[in-house]
């Protein structure tokens, strides 16, 4: 099982994905049972945020988790901008908690830049670190130059991952950004893995390429796209699973190994960046 470390954890490089989970009140049975297989499979990490849903994901990981020994399960939440304050972030953070029913996250995230100064931010994710609400902070659609400035904190070298969006056919990320995190030793928590679907525009899921590598490892085109973003170092998939199936389904992407050739063909298919690209952002 392909394996990542995050603020000195070892965890499975898959983890588990809310995003527009909790929605439904008639899926929610459905989406529980989705998390609570994922972690009896073995995944640990939990990847939610106070805005999926106006807290809504969290109410339903709070009450997925409850038969579970917290500390066996890699919690991660995100802080909205506006309130990432030195005045809000304590109340938002204390919010969450109360959703998630727990009295710590293993992980806290800026879940994207607003008008708040990195500097305060920083220091107030910091300080609830120190107390022990959070064990550890990070940052989330963090660019190279959101990086830069943060390294340059007094604080900000305590930052632990980025998350941002990454996969086969969305690569903007390899030209500067992964190797300077690379670099630096910052994991990278990579969001919508599968992209987001033919209604977005994603071609992956019909492409021949991965059809053929699919063929190759009887597999699925979902199995091989999780495994080749797996495949980077240093890299945490967390697609979205709504139901126990698809969620077992993705398991089987941790055991594929890619190999030379097959990476050759999808490499064709899908080039790595020869220049720097906006950010990617969904």
């Amino acid at each position: 099982m392909k394996k990542v470390t995050i603020n000195n954890q070892v965890l499975p490089a898959l983890g588990i994905g809310t995003w527009e989970i909790g929605d439904d009140p008639k899926l929610r049975d459905e989406e529980i049972a989705a998390i609570r297989a994922g972690l009896d499979a073995g995944l640990s990490v939990i990847d939610t945020a106070e805005m999926y849903g106006n807290g809504r994901s969290e109410e339903l990981v709070g009450e997925a988790i409850k038969p579970y020994q917290r500390a066996k399960i890699f919690l991660i939440s995100k802080v909205l901008p506006q309130n990432a304050s030195r005045s809000k972030m304590r109340q938002s953070l204390q919010n969450s908690l109360q959703r998630l029913q727990t009295d710590y996250l293993d992980l806290y995230l800026y879940h994207w830049r607003g008008m708040v100064p990195l500097s305060e931010t920083v220091s107030e994710l910091q300080a609830l670190q120190n107390e022990g609400l959070i064990r550890s902070w990070g940052v989330s659609n963090f660019d190279i130059d959101d990086m830069q400035e943060l390294w340059q904190l007094p604080e900000g070298q305590n930052c632990v991952v980025n998350e941002d969006l990454y996969n086969l056919e969305t690569r903007g990320i390899e030209y500067s950004l992964l190797p300077w995190q690379r670099e630096h030793h910052i994991p990278l928590i990579a969001y919508s893995p599968l992209g987001r679907g033919p209604k977005m525009g994603s071609t992956m899921m019909k492409n021949e390429a991965v059809l053929q590598v699919a063929e190759e490892h009887e597999a699925s085109a979902y199995q091989i796209l999780l495994a080749w973003v797996m495949q980077q170092p240093d890299v945490l998939a967390i697609p979205k699973s709504s139901s126990s199936k698809h969620l077992l389904s993705n398991l089987k992407a941790l055991d594929i190994e890619l190999t030379p050739e097959d990476l050759q063909i999808l490499e064709k298919a899908y080039p790595k960046p020869e220049r720097k690209e906006p950010l990617a952002i969904y």
